[in-house]
């Protein structure tokens, strides 16, 4: 074989295991979870694809009717834009599909599709991480459902493709049952700034300022009195940066290695509701001021005579930046630059509060480094590129470029090969596995589970990585990254 075809070949297979790899790497929260605790859907990101976040959750009526509530979130900038005339145009055609579990021959499948046309004449749309939601009800009888939303751009033909999971407990003569819990979110300076709207993430991005707990109780008979008991509750958790790449390991009793203590809460609030000669179908709402940054669980327990055991029910959430997992204010540019800035300049940084003079810090770094304007403005492009993905990509309990694989990725980009073994994990840059400055390794502490759903992987921090990342960091500063293959 001639070294041209053997090249070829070496690049083929490589673009394959790059794509291949989006499927491996791909996580936000583990698909193994708690069914009494809704933790909204992950994040889906496939370049060039619809982006898109699904909710469905089995409600009651007004008037005691049965269904599934869908939501779906379609992410503007995702979806391919003409201009035609004065405005900006994208569609796309939305087909959802209700299943019920196997063995249940009650209840028959559904299947709809709808088409939506969307036009702006704000060029701005095009570079939007806003979503344009749809909402559908669907009449469905009491059990358990698969719900699957496909979402396929009018213009590219590309379709993104998302599950969800609905319960609606049947109405008994004898015991009060509950739904599970909806959460929904206002922003009041936005279009829809009088409108609650599902939160379709665990992620609630800070510029959410209200939001809403909703959820349903069966109660049969006016005899029995239903306590319950709601809570807001604030885990302990890790929100900071990850040590640098030659830094000491964090030790297991850190909160860093943790990543998030289910066993260290604080309740924020608390209420509690008796419910006497009330009976049907009880809508109860709780609404709250959008709390600081952290992860968070709204929890519902009812109990008494009509209960048949302590019945439970929660929504965890975690709040982040203004437009996560998007970087568009100043802040949330700045933030990111804790890699490629040394402590005393990111502290500085970080220290500004008018956003004018924090721009005008960032523009001086860069262009102190690269005094080319248009290279400059490409290697930015480049580096926050790598941002969103790593937030899309490695988000969990805290933002995804503050992980450690989100740290390696915004730095070397996607690695060329990924390997898995039970909890641990392979990141190589090259040909050579056992090259230590091409490898990077990861240990999950905890395996994900109903009790802990989240990947939470650590790098396996090293010595000779100080080297590793100090050129890394020279290439993003020089523009060299633009032409350099780690």
């Amino acid at each position: 074989m001639t070294t041209r075809k053997l090249s070829q070949r070496l690049k083929s297979l490589r673009i394959l295991l790059l794509c291949l790899l989006s499927g491996f790497i791909l996580w936000s929260c583990s698909n193994e979870r708690n069914p009494n605790i809704e933790m909204g859907s992950g994040y889906l990101f496939k370049e060039g694809y619809p982006e898109v976040r699904v909710a469905a959750i089995g409600l009651f009526d007004e008037h005691g009717n049965p269904g599934i509530d869908v939501t779906t979130d379609v992410v503007y900038k995702s979806l391919v834009w003409k201009k035609l005339t004065a405005d900006y145009t994208a569609g796309f055609s939305l087909d959802i599909s209700i299943t019920p579990e196997k063995g249940d021959t009650n209840s028959s499948a559904l299947t709809h599709t709808y088409t939506f046309s969307i036009a702006r004449k704000n060029k701005n749309i095009i570079h939007s991480g806003d979503t344009y939601t749809v909402e559908r009800r669907f009449g469905v009888k009491p059990g358990n459902y698969k719900v699957q939303v496909t979402v396929m751009d009018n213009s590219s033909q590309k379709q993104t493709v998302r599950v969800a999971e609905a319960e609606l407990p049947a109405p008994n003569s004898t015991t009060t049952t509950m739904t599970n819990v909806l959460m929904l979110g206002r922003n009041n300076q936005s279009e829809t700034k009088n409108r609650f709207l599902p939160v379709t993430t665990y992620d609630v991005p800070s510029k959410l300022d209200t939001l809403r707990f909703e959820f349903q109780l069966n109660k049969p008979t006016g005899k029995n009195r239903v306590e319950v008991r709601m809570q807001l509750i604030k885990f302990a958790s890790d929100t900071m940066p990850p040590r640098m790449m030659s830094a000491p390991m964090p030790s297991p009793s850190n909160i860093q290695y943790k990543g998030i203590d289910y066993d260290s809460r604080t309740v924020i609030q608390e209420q509690r509701r008796i419910l006497t000669t009330e009976t049907g179908n009880i809508l109860i709402q709780y609404p709250i001021t959008r709390p600081p940054r952290g992860n968070y669980r709204f929890q519902v327990n009812i109990s008494g005579k009509s209960v048949s055991k302590t019945d439970f029910k929660a929504r965890d959430f975690g709040v982040k930046s203004t437009n996560y997992p998007y970087v568009e204010t100043v802040r949330e540019l700045a933030a990111p630059l804790y890699y490629l800035m040394d402590r005393k300049q990111y502290k500085k940084l970080m220290s500004y509060r008018d956003p004018d003079s924090m721009k005008n810090y960032m523009d001086e770094f860069w262009l102190s480094h690269i005094k080319n304007q248009r290279i400059a403005k490409q290697v930015i492009e480049l580096y926050y590129k790598h941002v969103e993905e790593a937030n899309m990509q490695f988000g969990n309990y805290k933002a995804g470029w503050k992980t450690d694989p989100g740290m390696i990725y915004i730095l070397f980009g996607p690695p060329y090969y990924v390997y898995r073994s039970l909890n641990q994990m392979q990141w190589t840059y090259g040909y050579d596995r056992s090259d230590p400055d091409r490898n990077f390794y990861f240990v999950e502490p905890k395996i994900p589970s109903k009790f802990f759903p989240f990947d939470n992987y650590i790098l396996q921090r090293q010595n000779n990585y100080f080297t590793v990342r100090y050129q890394r960091v020279q290439d993003w500063l020089s523009g060299f990254i633009l032409k350099a293959r780690f």
